[in-house]
């Protein structure tokens, strides 16, 4: 079965529009590279639904094929620059995976 699996991202106060847009870029860019990624995106919470988002300002949402590739993903080259970057744009991170149903 499928997997969302979800990131939301606490960005440091310094942290410009201009530095979240070129993350955004290398994130959406693993699409067609990491074996498995079926779709991935990338932004900020809904204003209607801003004021819940506790204080995470962007998130990601990745569908994996299955459960299995969830490490394979993690692990893959092309998204090593997308963990250093968190680590230099983020003050907290919250990720959670779950399998859906097609």
């Amino acid at each position: 079965m499928p997997v969302y699996h979800v990131v939301l991202f606490k960005l440091k106060p310094e942290v410009t529009a201009e530095q979240v847009e070129n993350w955004g870029k290398i994130i959406l860019d693993m699409k067609g590279r990491v074996p498995g990624l079926l779709k991935i995106s990338f932004g900020k919470p809904l204003p209607i639904t801003a004021s819940r988002a506790k204080g995470f300002d962007v998130g990601l949402v990745a569908v994996l094929d299955k459960p299995d590739t969830v490490p394979i993903y993690a692990a893959h080259d092309a998204h090593q620059p997308v963990m250093k970057l968190r680590g230099e744009l983020c003050d907290d991170a919250l990720a959670y995976d779950l399998e859906f149903e097609d």
